[in-house]
Formats: structure tokens, C-alpha cells, sequence
């Protein structure tokens, strides 16, 4: 028999990750930890990893209780969190009674704190996120919640994993509570026991027994600074310092000392040479609006006729091409194949591209009447508190698993089988932007003119239905192209609007498009859309029939065709209900046919709203005045 092959030595980054969540188990200061680009293979065995660690459970302890993690997603609510209502049994009956639930419950009790889990904190619920605020690096937390009041030192440890792509796109204030940070793309992770063996004896029971505070020199508040940069947050400093603490004291050292930082500094990977250089990475800054600056990318100029087209974007069809052939349709991004970059900081928020989602530890307001498990797209299950929304899926699978231990002869469901679906909140405002690359010249940027609609989506939440019109890039130049987004945070959202233009404009199709549009989201939301905006950026000169756009065949010459379609469809927006739905045209102000716009918005009942400025030539007589 061949003998059994050892376990691989850790390398640096499991040993690494092993010092850290130790540090973070024996600090109360350092509660939360945060892996960037982790395995999703892994996240089980570094909870497992963690919550023995917390637990005092050495290599070869293993006599205390068992812990179970407790793990937040998306289908986490408050009720899950705060409170834990029981049914005693007692002399004068069966009674029912709150209690503190799984994040405050432990406080004043023996055993070691709990560890929470958080697998995608990208995707964790709103309750999830104010949870983590309130509790991360907090003294005292006060619990008002169905008739209970407790207050509660909290001790439980976090551990949580994210994207660095996604990074940019959660609130600062969740990411600053995260004190011990490190990128675990290349994180291979050998058996528990022989990555515990690899720490210093004292290590392995230090959060259950217990370390000294060592004292934080000035070497260190000095040293600080040139690892995190000038810019840096309040609280990245604390936790650079905390950590140095940690360090100091689990090696028996009476104060913490530049080394003791520079050991910290490596365990998060952060060097004084590539210093990150935070934008707002204090928590204590508000989260900023993301168009009132408006980034424009300099890589993504408007292409003109002649200029050379950056990579992915088509040329433009020359003139002698027929109408109806069509090139195929190229990608937007990268799209090559490549891994994704991952950024060896461990603050990825401060690089991120994305924009933050408008107050994203406050749920929506919902006005719809009625049960709320009935709104919104499904995101989860959970056991079924009425026969409202049933998940039948995972009932009867629920059902199937314990049909040979109930010893029935048919198919039985019992109510503890009962599954129902838990449901995302429903925007209640939306915005449809139908968008005509035709007109749109070189020396005009459309988007400082759709920044207060693009405003207003962004901080009402309002998902949006984009319509493309007269793109180089689209699939079939007779047809309009549309996508629809939960927000306009979408990066397809700012690709739309960097679209080089086409020949054909299908404005007509466009706009019936947007009608469509418009009427399955006041059917299918009914009362709960309170406020819709129809937002048409064009010059109204469409050149493509309806009929052609069905069909896909131009088989006749176009002339006011086209146009004539469009008002058509455009007649029908005009019946809708005009108390929830408002209408505006931007208008691209090319001559000639300029009032074209003009009565593009009178049969669509909405206003008219000045895009490109006009700058009118002057005369000869006019210069000569202007001279004397």
C-alpha cells in the first residue's frame, strides 16, 4: 500500500489569511473580515476555519461545542436578525414570547461570540447592511423591535466575501466597517489542522483565553500614514493601528512598534510604495451623486466620418453599400476572453468605475397595497408563514426528503414542508430613454442634457428601459434595439450613450417600441408605478417605414413614410394616463426640418427641452458692425 501523500505547505496567502482571522477572533476592535475575488468553492472551509478559531478550538482541541455560523444573503430580513420569538410551554398555558435573536443574543453569555457569514456581500439585503453598520466596531447596541428592548455589547464576528468589480458599487460606509481586509484570488487553502500547526503556539487559543492590550506607540501613528496616504479615512487608520496591536500583543510585546505596523501592512498586502489614494473612504463622508459630475470616459470620444474608430466599435458603411445589408453585431467592452484584472489593493472601492447605488442601506418606499411577498422578482425561499406565494419547486422537493422516514404509501405534504418565495422590493418609478444616434453630431455630448432625467432615476431607484435607434452597431439597421435595467447604474446604461451613428433611423419602431414599454409596466405593476418619464432624444427625422421595420425588407422608396409612421405611434403614447406618465423631447436642433421635434412632442403631449444649443453664423453686415 503507497503511503499517503502530505498535505502541501501553505504559501504565503493561507498563512496570511490564517494570522488574520486571528487577529480578528482575539480584537474585539477588529470584528469584520473582509476577501476580495474569493473562491466560491471555498467560502464553507474559511467559515469552518474561522468559527474554530473564534471558538478557542485548537489543532487538537476539538472538546468544546460545536458553533454553527449564521449566514446572511439576500432573503435576509430584520426579523431574522434582532428578534427570535419562542413558544413555552408554562403552568397557565402555552405562551409566546420575543427574544433577543442571533446578533444580540449572546451578549452577557458564556461560550464564544458568534460568527456570521456572509457569502456575496454584494447581494446582501438591505437588513443585512444596516445590521453590519450598527454592529461592526460598535460599544453598545440598542434593540427596539416588536416589543423588544435590549441593549447589548455585540460580539459577534463577521466574515464576508465580495468582487473587487463590485466593490465600487456598495456603500462606503458598510466597506470602512471591515477593518482586516486581504485579496484572495490565488488562495489555495490546505486542511485546517495543518494550517493551524503552522501557528505560534499561543496563537491558537488567543481568542478564547484572551490577550493583553499592548500600547500603540508613536512609531506607529507616524508609520500609518505612509502605507494608507494622506487622503486616508479615520477609520483605515484605526484599523492599520488595531491591527499592529494585535500583532504586538499576540507576540507577548508590551507596545506596538513600527514593526508591528509593517507586519500589519503585509498581512493586508499594502505597501508604502503603492499607497491607495481614497476619494471618500471616510465613512463619515455621504455617498456622492454620481451624474452630478458626469464622468465622461476619454477612451469613448464620438466617432466622426473619417476618424479612426476605437477598437470594438464598426466603421461606418460607405456610401455605395446597399441599405439592407447588415454587418455583425460587435460586443461592447473588453470581451476578449481575458481574466479579469484583479487589483492587488485591498480598498478596490477607491479604483472602482462603477457607481454607488443612491442611499443603499435605505429600502425603497413601497405605496402598493397588499401582501409585500406578492411584489417584486423572487430572490430566494423561506419556510411559509400563510398559503400566500407558494414556491412549489422547493415544496415538493422539501416533501420528497422525508417521504421514506413519514412511511406513507402517496405523496404527502405536511405544513412544515411549506416554502414561499421571497420577493425583491418593485421600483415604482421607471424611465424610458429612446435614444436616436442619427442625430447626434460630433460636436454635441447628449448626456449634459439628460442629466436631470438620468438625476432623477438615480435617486428615485427607477429602473429603466433604454431604446436605441440609428446605431452603427446594431444588429439590424431597420430595426430599434432596446434592453431593460433594475437602474440606471448599469454600465450599458453610459455604453448606449457612446454609440457611433448609422444611416438608418427607425424612429418609428423606436417609438412604438417605447409604447410597449410603457403600458406592460402600468399592467404589470399596476398601482404600485407611481411616476414614469418618456424621454425621446431625436431630430424626428426617421427614414425607415414601420412596415420595413416588421419585415425587415425595404422594398419601396421611403419618403415622409417615416415620418408619418412615427406620429402614428406616437399618437398612442398620448392616451396614456398622463397623472403617473410625463413626456419630454430633446431637441437635437438640425436644420432643416427643425419643427419636426416640436411636433414630435405635441402628438406625444409632453415639452420640448433645448439639447444642443444653436449658434447662429453671423452675417458680413454683422461682422462689419461689430468691428466699428
Amino acid at each position: 500500500m503507497s503511503e499517503p501523500s502530505a498535505p502541501e505547505e501553505p504559501d504565503d496567502l493561507a498563512r496570511r489569511l490564517a494570522r488574520a482571522l486571528v487577529c480578528a477572533a482575539a480584537e474585539p476592535a477588529l470584528p469584520g473580515v473582509l476577501l476580495f475575488d474569493l473562491d466560491p468553492r471555498l467560502m464553507d472551509s474559511v467559515a469552518q476555519l474561522f468559527t474554530r478559531i473564534v471558538a478557542g478550538s485548537g489543532v487538537l482541541d476539538r472538546s468544546g461545542p460545536e458553533q454553527v455560523p449564521l449566514m446572511l444573503g439576500a432573503i435576509t430580513r430584520d426579523e431574522d436578525l434582532w428578534v427570535r420569538p419562542r413558544l413555552r410551554r408554562e403552568p397557565d398555558g402555552i405562551v409566546f414570547r420575543v427574544e433577543p435573536g442571533p446578533l444580540v443574543g449572546a451578549d452577557g453569555r458564556p461560550g464564544p461570540p458568534p460568527v456570521v457569514v456572509v457569502p456575496d456581500l454584494a447581494r446582501l439585503s438591505v437588513a443585512g447592511m444596516r445590521a453590519a453598520v450598527q454592529l461592526l466596531g460598535a460599544d453598545v447596541a440598542v434593540v427596539e423591535h416588536s416589543g423588544l428592548r435590549q441593549v447589548a455589547r455585540p460580539r459577534a464576528r463577521w466574515l464576508a466575501a465580495c468582487r473587487s468589480a463590485d466593490a465600487g458599487r456598495l456603500s462606503p460606509h458598510l466597506l470602512d466597517r471591515f477593518a482586516v481586509r486581504l485579496q484572495a484570488a490565488a488562495l489555495r487553502l490546505p486542511p485546517a489542522d495543518h494550517l493551524l500547526a503552522t501557528l505560534p503556539a499561543g496563537w491558537r487559543t488567543a481568542a478564547a483565553q484572551g490577550v493583553p492590550v499592548a500600547r500603540v506607540t508613536d512609531e506607529v501613528l507616524t508609520r500609518v500614514p505612509e502605507f494608507l496616504g494622506p487622503d486616508a479615512g479615520v477609520r483605515r487608520e484605526l484599523a492599520l493601528a488595531r491591527l499592529a496591536r494585535t500583532l504586538a500583543a499576540l507576540d507577548g510585546a508590551p507596545a506596538a512598534l513600527a514593526r508591528h505596523c509593517d507586519a500589519a501592512a503585509l498581512l493586508m498586502g499594502l505597501t508604502a510604495a503603492d499607497a491607495p489614494h481614497p476619494g471618500d473612504g471616510d465613512s463619515g463622508a455621504a455617498d456622492p451623486s454620481p451624474f452630478a459630475q458626469r464622468p465622461r470616459p476619454a477612451s469613448r470620444p464620438v466617432p466622426r466620418r473619417g476618424d479612426g474608430a476605437p477598437p470594438g466599435d464598426r466603421p461606418r458603411p460607405e456610401d455605395g453599400e446597399p441599405l439592407l445589408e447588415s454587418e455583425p453585431p460587435e460586443g461592447i467592452g473588453t470581451g476578449e476572453g481575458r481574466a479579469p484584472v484583479v487589483p492587488a489593493t485591498p480598498y478596490p472601492e477607491d479604483e472602482a468605475e462603477v457607481l454607488r447605488d443612491f442611499a443603499p442601506l435605505r429600502n425603497p418606499w413601497q405605496r402598493r397595497r397588499g401582501a409585500a411577498s406578492a411584489r417584486g422578482v423572487a430572490v430566494g425561499t423561506r419556510r411559509a408563514r400563510d398559503l400566500r406565494d407558494l414556491a412549489h419547486v422547493r415544496t415538493v422537493r422539501e416533501a420528497a426528503v422525508h417521504q421514506r422516514v413519514r412511511g406513507n404509501r402517496r405523496f404527502t405534504v405536511s405544513p412544515v414542508d411549506l416554502h414561499s418565495y421571497v420577493r425583491a422590493g418593485t421600483p415604482e418609478r421607471m424611465l424610458v430613454l429612446v435614444l436616436d444616434h442619427t442625430c447626434r453630431p460630433g460636436d454635441w455630448d447628449w448626456q449634459d442634457a439628460l442629466t436631470p432625467f438620468l438625476q432623477w432615476a438615480y435617486t428615485g431607484r427607477a429602473a429603466a428601459q433604454v431604446i436605441e435607434v440609428g446605431s452603427a452597431q446594431a444588429r439590424d439597421e431597420l430595426r430599434a434595439e432596446s434592453f431593460a435595467v433594475r437602474s440606471v447604474l448599469d454600465p450599458r446604461v453610459l455604453a448606449a450613450l457612446y454609440r457611433p451613428a448609422g444611416r438608418a433611423t427607425p424612429l418609428a419602431h423606436g417609438i412604438e417600441q417605447a409604447a410597449q414599454a410603457l403600458r406592460r409596466a402600468f399592467r404589470q405593476h399596476g398601482s404600485a408605478l407611481a411616476e414614469a418619464w418618456l424621454v425621446v432624444v431625436t431630430d424626428g427625422r426617421g427614414n425607415v417605414p414601420l412596415r420595413a421595420s416588421h419585415t425587415g425588407r425595404l422594398s419601396a422608396p421611403v419618403a415622409a413614410v417615416g415620418v408619418e409612421d412615427t406620429f402614428e405611434a406616437a399618437a398612442r403614447i398620448g392616451a396614456i394616463d398622463r397623472t403617473r406618465l410625463h413626456v419630454a423631447v430633446v431637441d437635437a436642433a438640425r436644420e432643416p426640418y427643425g419643427d419636426l421635434p416640436f411636433t414630435l412632442a405635441e402628438t406625444l403631449g409632453g415639452s420640448v427641452v433645448e439639447g444642443r444649443p444653436v449658434q447662429r453664423t453671423r452675417t458680413a453686415d454683422e461682422g462689419a458692425a461689430g468691428e466699428r
